[in-house]
């Protein structure tokens, strides 16, 4: 169990609330996000039908009976939800103890059968990540510190990733042992990006057998989960040898919109609006064309969850809340750079969950 039972009866009692203040007559959460913050599971039961079902009385979870005994044992056992089995051949959904015409809250996950399925017999659906978003945006104390260790985390492995970058590596030997230090700090290894020279400039590139090449700019993104199901996120950008002059005045570009971002964080300004303060260093500098991506996305038990911190999203941002702030520029066909920081909000301010430097790091080349 991640955390003790008050905290995930505190969640559900949460989620209760906010059903009933909406008018809502229950959440239906299928597995992932939901079930691992709501009731630390990451029970996956295919394309069989699982669902935690809150109301503002009750709650239930409906799971097939050959997975019942993992939840019974688990946090929904002990915080005094119930768990109802079914066997193959019943049917699930007539499980979750609805009212005729009932309106429910659904996970964004929910698979599209089994949402037609719902629809099918009347019942209305909303979004649950609308519904439900004050209850996963705003981290407690618990949250952020697990956020906090997952920045250390990944931070001990960016402290390594200079010694991993020589000419004549491929991208994909330094992934694989990127992946054996991230699993040494995680439980599992989310994603690993190793973009060498024009790879850069695709931000979602994840790695090659591209040879490193003297010269090159190397955009390191790397994420991993830990036990508790909270993920890290940071991106740095080395460069093999010495940079070109275009290279370094453009990261200095990057490095100044990044701090701007971190220094205009703050409770009460929107997602877009922080979006723009980024965005604008880079366009008055005459690299816009090369920023393609919205600022920041939102990390909890989801690695990217609401806030997006994006052109014209009206969240007011408020404390608690942790997102990255992640500006890059990317020139087609020759190099990309980005540097990328998890925050969380203070009552004035942010503080950056990942420590490691910011400037361009040079990994040595024998000459």
């Amino acid at each position: 169990m991640s955390f003790p039972v008050p905290t995930y009866t505190s969640r559900l009692d949460t989620v209760a609330r906010l059903l009933d203040e909406q008018g809502l007559d229950a959440a239906v959460l299928t597995p992932g996000a939901d079930l691992r913050f709501l009731l630390d599971s990451d029970i996956d039961t295919h394309e069989r039908f699982t669902a935690l079902v809150v109301t503002p009385a009750d709650r239930h979870v409906v799971v097939p009976a050959v997975d019942a005994a993992a939840l019974r044992d688990g946090v929904a056992g002990a915080a005094g939800v119930r768990v109802v089995p079914w066997t193959d051949g019943e049917d699930p959904l007539a499980l979750l103890e609805l009212p005729a015409g009932a309106t429910v809250a659904v996970s964004a996950a929910m698979t599209a059968d089994h949402l037609l399925a719902l629809q099918a017999r009347g019942v209305g659906t909303r979004n649950a990540t609308t519904v439900l978003r004050e209850v996963f945006m705003v981290k407690d104390a618990v949250e952020i510190a697990e956020l906090t260790r997952a920045g250390h985390a990944i931070d001990a492995v960016h402290r390594r990733v200079p010694g991993l970058l020589r000419p004549g590596r491929t991208e994909r030997e330094v992934a694989e042992e990127l992946t054996t230090m991230i699993l040494a700090e995680h439980v599992t290894v989310d994603f690993v990006i190793v973009g060498s020279g024009p790879h850069g400039a695709d931000p979602h590139h994840s790695f090659s057998d591209r040879v490193l090449a003297d010269g090159d700019v190397v955009v390191v993104d790397i994420g991993g989960t830990l036990d508790s199901g909270y993920h890290s996120d940071c991106t740095r950008t080395y460069v093999l040898g010495t940079p070109s002059g275009e290279q370094r005045d453009a990261y200095t570009v990057l490095r100044d919109a990044q701090a701007a971002g971190r220094a205009a964080a703050r409770p009460g300004i929107t997602a877009g609006d922080l979006d723009g303060v980024v965005r604008r260093v880079i366009d008055d500098a005459g690299y816009g064309e090369y920023f393609t991506h919205r600022t920041g996305h939102g990390i909890g038990v989801s690695g990217h969850e609401e806030p997006f911190i994006i052109a014209g999203d009206d969240t007011v941002l408020a404390e608690g809340m942790a997102f990255s702030i992640e500006p890059g520029i990317y020139v087609p066909g020759r190099w990309g750079a980005r540097i990328e920081d998890i925050v969380v909000l203070t009552g004035d301010g942010c503080v950056p969950l990942n420590t490691t430097t910011h400037d361009l790091v040079a990994a040595e080349v024998a000459r």
